[in-house]
């Protein structure tokens, strides 16, 4: 898996995450994202619940900017536990961190309320804030918005953190599984990698010709076959070779050097090099030993 992105986009797609975000949304009013650490989208623009004053604002590109800043800032002061911010326009998100072992790999956010009752003199501020970078939000549109924004005791905000944090652990516990299947996965290429070798084991593979078959780079190709079968392209086709060998060894009708040159072995010497090493004895020795008496 491509870093820990990927990893919030496997979960966010998760029937138990889907579920949740559906009950926590009905039952609060607010709004809920699943994000990664670093994001350039506004977390919770667009979601169900999210606040009409902050969807309108979100469309002006400078506050926009403005929200992302805060974001960044919320997103590094919650790595390690939960954590609430206010932005220019009074109102709050809270950001409760998704850990995997010793590692933040993303946050459950919520928030777009105020802590504070709404009034004229803090939409006053709100507009002066906005006019400070340059927007006008001093519209009857924008106005109904705001004192219309759900507002929240920060007690109340705190148990919504503690909500979040016990469904972050279990997010965790899903994501350490992901980890584990994925890591344990056989990518595609691989797969098909394995099977051109099988069908192409009596002819002389080059590496080269295998990585092209799976249409990869020589380098990047080399690394993850590495990775995924513990042994580099030469030695798996050698031992591959050699099982194939092995049965073929079962019929007394075959000589040893017809048997060589059938599962691709260029030379009887190298075929005989490269089974006892991996056998610890000959073909000759092996046939013998299993032949019976």
């Amino acid at each position: 898996m491509n870093g820990d992105g990927e990893l919030i986009e496997t979960l966010e797609d998760s029937t138990l995450y889907k579920g949740y975000q559906r009950a926590f949304t009905a039952t609060t009013g607010l709004p809920l994202a699943l994000r990664p650490m670093v994001t350039w989208q506004l977390p919770l623009h667009g979601k169900p619940g999210e606040n009409p004053f902050c969807a309108i604002t979100a469309e002006k590109s400078r506050t926009c900017a403005a929200c992302l800043q805060m974001q960044g800032r919320l997103a590094d002061a919650a790595t390690q536990s939960s954590c609430t911010m206010t932005c220019g326009y009074g109102l709050s998100e809270t950001a409760v961190p998704i850990r995997l072992g010793n590692q933040t790999i993303g946050y459950l956010q919520t928030g777009q309320v105020l802590l504070n009752k709404p009034t004229p003199t803090r939409f006053r501020q709100a507009v002066k804030e906005a006019h400070r970078m340059g927007v006008d939000i001093n519209t009857p549109r924008v106005r109904e918005a705001y004192f219309a924004t759900p507002v929240m005791s920060r007690p109340a905000m705190e148990s919504v953190a503690t909500l979040l944090g016990i469904f972050a652990d279990h997010l965790a516990i899903q994501s350490n599984q992901i980890t584990v299947q994925q890591a344990s996965a056989e990518p595609p290429i691989i797969t098909r990698a394995k099977r051109y070798i099988e069908d192409h084991h009596r002819d002389d593979l080059s590496l080269g010709e295998v990585a092209s078959s799976v249409h990869t780079s020589l380098f990047y190709f080399c690394k993850l076959f590495k990775r995924h079968t513990g042994v580099c392209f030469t030695e798996y086709v050698s031992r591959f070779r050699t099982e194939k060998a092995k049965k073929l060894l079962l019929n007394p009708n075959l000589r040893v050097s017809e048997i060589a040159y059938e599962v691709g072995f260029q030379s009887l010497t190298h075929f005989n090099r490269v089974f006892k090493r991996i056998l610890h004895e000959s073909p000759s020795e092996y046939r013998s030993r299993l032949q019976p008496a």
